[in-house]
């Protein structure tokens, strides 16, 4: 053999390209869209198939920012461009853990990625809870923006007084929804049919209720300040709940100082000290909305026939520690509060997806480090169902990068098996074919998207949602 010449067998093995990675990714929300994004971007020839359970894409994005807040939704953009890469692939319409098991598509891909987020809501595990007009904040937001498995939820709006239980952005959206004139309304992508029922509602009184103070609520000053300056409505603050508090916020980080400074300003300035316009505007207010503090809900109060909600009993709460670990403790007191709506605004909570993916329920999160799945190597998570349902779309952006680092680094470092015998779509194809199965490309969910705008646009408004599956398949001819 010539010096210097590989034997034949090992030069083929040498000259012989490594497999693309296949990768995977299960949901196609903010997490699912920010992780294929930095996978596509940090590898030249990965190539990345998105599933959805739905026929169409976006999650949260979609189905849980506010109508009236349409700058968020504009990430849309970035991960449209995302879905439209040479090596990206969307299929919709595919419920993995039904349709397709996770033990299936590990053997069909490289790495696979749960995505999934958080499809179900904490319960309050108070009695009453199931009488009629008790919604959770979940099912009510999805009514709202059109989220499919919501469509037929007809909550009863003919009552002068709601109650949120919870002091988060979600609550702030819904009593603005329920509280915004309806010619603000019309213009967004809100359904149809929750427009005609806010046309015909009675609710002008909305209290947002938390278990602790001022200084523990969760919402965000971009929202407050929305509230406190919604046409036809006024702030109804208790200045005792606010008195003193300017010095215990003097020290904290400068985003709760800010939001208390607000809470304070609306809650102390007196009328006369206001701009003439806004005293105008507050005496012609026909709605009003209120924070109120340290109570935590004990029991939904039935009416006489025992079916339908008349108030809530809660128990007053003291609390103990500060900031924002401070705990609320019951005092023995209690205070019954008057209303015939009450959502329970007090987080979304993670699901188990399929036997085979290990499941933390106590803190509904699957068990990762880094975004790795304890145990399962190829298996990672990223978004709510890895870290719990909070934060904003630029934390779930942070968090996806940081999942996609660790399947990035786990393809260079060869830990990952990459047997070129995986298949990635072309054998989850043939299962999901045996089983009936036809999924949605992301051209088909651009026909439905271009149906809705065309919608809308008979409506004046931005889109005009589809919220009935079968008439999405139907539109795409499937």
């Amino acid at each position: 053999m010539a010096a210097g010449r590989a034997p034949l067998g090992l030069r083929r093995w040498l000259s012989s390209p490594a497999p693309a990675p296949r990768v995977c990714v299960v949901g196609s929300g903010p997490a699912g869209f920010y992780t294929a994004q930095h996978i596509l971007k940090h590898h030249g020839g990965a190539q990345v198939d998105i599933y959805e359970k739905l026929p169409v894409p976006f999650g949260l994005v979609r189905f849980g920012v506010a109508p009236d807040h349409p700058e968020v939704k504009n990430v849309i953009n970035t991960f449209t461009q995302t879905a439209h890469s040479g090596r990206c692939a969307y299929y919709g319409n595919v419920t993995v853990g039904r349709d397709v098991t996770v033990p299936e598509l590990r053997q069909a891909y490289h790495a696979v990625v749960l995505s999934y987020g958080a499809e179900d809501n904490r319960v309050l595990g108070i009695p009453g809870e199931n009488l009629s007009g008790v919604y959770s904040a979940r099912a009510f937001v999805g009514w709202y923006n059109g989220l499919p498995e919501n469509r037929d939820l007809k909550p009863d709006l003919s009552c002068e007084t709601a109650l949120i239980l919870g002091h988060g952005n979600v609550a702030l959206d819904i009593a603005r929804i329920l509280l915004s004139p309806l010619q603000l309304l019309r213009k967004t992508d809100i359904t149809d049919s929750s427009l005609a029922a806010l046309a015909c509602s009675k609710v002008k009184r909305v209290w947002l209720v938390g278990r602790r103070g001022p200084l523990q609520v969760a919402f965000t000053i971009k929202e407050l300040r929305e509230m406190i300056n919604l046409p036809g409505a006024r702030a109804v603050l208790d200045p005792a709940d606010f008195t003193g508090l300017e010095n215990a916020v003097k020290d904290a980080p400068r985003p709760r100082k800010r939001l208390t400074e607000l809470m304070i300003k609306t809650a102390l300035e007196k009328p006369r000290e206001k701009p003439v316009e806004a005293q105008a505007a507050q005496a012609a207010a026909s709605r009003e909305w209120g924070l109120k503090f340290q109570r935590s809900p004990q029991e939904v109060l039935p009416t006489p026939d025992g079916k339908r909600a008349r108030g809530v009993r809660m128990a007053l709460t003291r609390l103990e520690g500060s900031g924002d670990s401070a705990r609320a403790i019951p005092t023995g007191e209690v205070e019954e509060l008057e209303c015939g709506l009450v959502l329970s605004s007090i987080g979304y909570r993670s699901l188990p997806l399929d036997p085979a993916v290990p499941f933390d329920t106590q803190r509904g999160i699957i068990p990762n480090s880094s975004g790795r799945v304890e145990g399962v190597p190829g298996l990672y998570c990223s978004g709510w169902v890895k870290r719990g349902p909070t934060g904003v779309i630029i934390t779930t952006m942070n968090d996806s990068f940081d999942t996609a680092q660790s399947v990035l680094e786990d393809l260079q470092g060869g830990v990952l098996d990459m047997s070129p015998s995986r298949e990635g779509f072309r054998a989850v194809e043939s299962i999901l074919c045996s089983r009936g199965v036809r999924p949605v490309s992301f051209s088909d969910w651009e026909k439905i998207d271009a149906a809705e705008v065309a919608r809308g646009k008979a409506a004046g408004k931005p889109r005009e949602k589809i919220v009935d599956p079968a008439e999405m398949l139907r539109l795409i001819g499937h």
